[in-house]
């Protein structure tokens, strides 16, 4: 008998089942030989919300939630947001490897030749009413290039499949920022490929009409921009990402495939858990007050917003990178009152045996919010800026799933807990 195995008695038959254990996982295929008879189907493992099924092999992003650890293709995310920037850390996460010079700047150029739109876009998002939310007109937009770009479909020719690469992590700032102007009545501001990634954006963003013939950021909010751009890059299996795998799965054009992302991350539980944490501490108003928030969280009264996650059990390590740059950010601009009362809120939190023996520490939200507000940006553009970074994750986790010859078109299985077998009643005898 292997030693790498598992041995399943069935309790129903006294049959027992030896069934291989590969990289710490049982195939669920291989349940289904466990039957009662013939007739049975065969045991399917039952788990909502995948809380402990993998749904692929992947080796872009590693996580250790017990001990707080995120890497990117092998490389510690603290060093790559020291050291690195968005562009280079987007082209390792696409290409498994740090990039050399003349490869970043092909890889920048490449990009930067796709930050301009087909002028027909423009037109489509002008339909859009005034008070249309920018994260449902990025979608659109995004889901729209699929009609701009037939040639996207040719997703197994490796050169089509790049060019899209180019166009979309080159266009979605853009789309971004043209969604934002138009919920503004403002006009639109085409890009400036001589910015870096991250002062593109802004440009096209804040730059004001007339009087100002190019924008210049301030290098710390463009840093501290960029560095937010990486630390939302990708983040492993999360339900926008898995979203991209089963949208992609049927082999659409990556068009398709990320605006499914989009809409994914559009929900509240996803990205727009930042927004609530801003709510929060709005609410509580005054750091005096904090105390008496956390009595409340302690009776059940209200939540704790921005601590706690799915994965992580310990600090979130970009949660501490993020702090850290919420202070440099404040530097530059006004002082937020509301940084002493996350700071003394932390700080109450992470002293307090009820939290920390829930393992509730700070995650990525706790501070990313505070920053995007002193940066400029309205609340309803924070989960664009979260989709603007991770169209890099995306599309590297689709490229992956396209070349892994384990993945099918997903289907999930479902217990069924419905009428069998009944008798159609005419309309008259109901």
């Amino acid at each position: 008998m292997p030693t790498e195995s598992l041995t399943i008695t069935d309790n129903r038959t006294g049959k027992t089942y030896v069934v291989p254990i590969d990289g710490g996982t049982v195939k669920a295929m291989d349940l289904r030989q466990i039957r009662t008879s013939e007739d049975d189907f065969g045991l399917m493992a039952y788990d909502p919300a995948f809380q402990n099924t993998a749904s692929c092999r992947s080796a872009i992003t590693f996580i250790d939630g017990e001990r707080g650890i995120l890497e990117y293709r092998g490389y510690p995310i603290d060093q790559l947001a020291e050291r690195s920037s968005f562009l280079e850390v987007a082209y390792l996460i696409v290409h498994g490897e740090l990039p050399t010079q003349p490869q970043l700047d092909d890889w920048c150029f490449q990009i930067s030749e796709h930050y301009i739109i087909h002028e027909n876009i423009k037109k489509f998002i002008d339909g859009f009413h005034h008070d249309a939310h920018p994260m449902g007109m990025l979608l659109s937009t995004v889901g729209a290039l699929s009609a701009f770009y037939p040639d996207a479909k040719h997703i197994f020719d490796p050169a089509t499949r790049q060019k899209q690469m180019y166009r979309l992590i080159g266009k979605m700032p853009t789309l971004a920022a043209f969604a934002y102007r138009h919920s503004r009545g403002l006009p639109y501001e085409y890009p400036d490929p001589r910015l870096s990634y991250a002062g593109n954006f802004m440009a096209m963003l804040w730059k004001r009409t007339g009087g100002e013939e190019r924008y210049t950021p301030n290098p710390v909010l463009e840093k501290a921009l960029d560095l937010l751009f990486i630390l939302h890059a990708d983040h492993e299996q999360n339900c926008s990402t898995s979203s991209v795998r089963v949208v992609g799965s049927s082999q659409p054009d990556p068009y398709c495939a990320v605006a499914a992302g989009i809409g994914a991350l559009f929900g509240p539980l996803h990205g727009g858990a930042n927004e609530e944490v801003l709510k929060m501490l709005r609410e509580i108003g005054d750091k005096e007050k904090v105390y008496d928030h956390i009595k409340r969280v302690k009776r059940g009264e209200v939540k704790l917003m921005g601590f706690g996650h799915r994965i992580y059990k310990n600090y979130d390590p970009r949660a501490a990178i993020i702090k850290q740059a919420a202070h440099d950010v404040f530097a530059v601009t006004r002082t937020n009152p509301l940084l002493d009362v996350a700071i003394e809120l932390e700080r109450i939190a992470l002293s307090d045996d009820y939290f920390v023996s829930r393992k509730l520490y700070p995650n990525v939200d706790f501070y990313s919010g505070l920053i995007y507000e002193a940066l400029g940006f309205p609340v309803e553009m924070f989960t664009v800026l979260f989709a603007v970074a991770r169209t890099v994750g995306w599309l590297a986790q689709w490229q992956e799933m396209l070349g892994d010859k384990e993945q099918k078109i997903a289907r999930p299985r479902q217990v069924f807990t419905g009428h069998r077998g009944r008798t159609y009643v005419p309309m008259a005898e109901r």
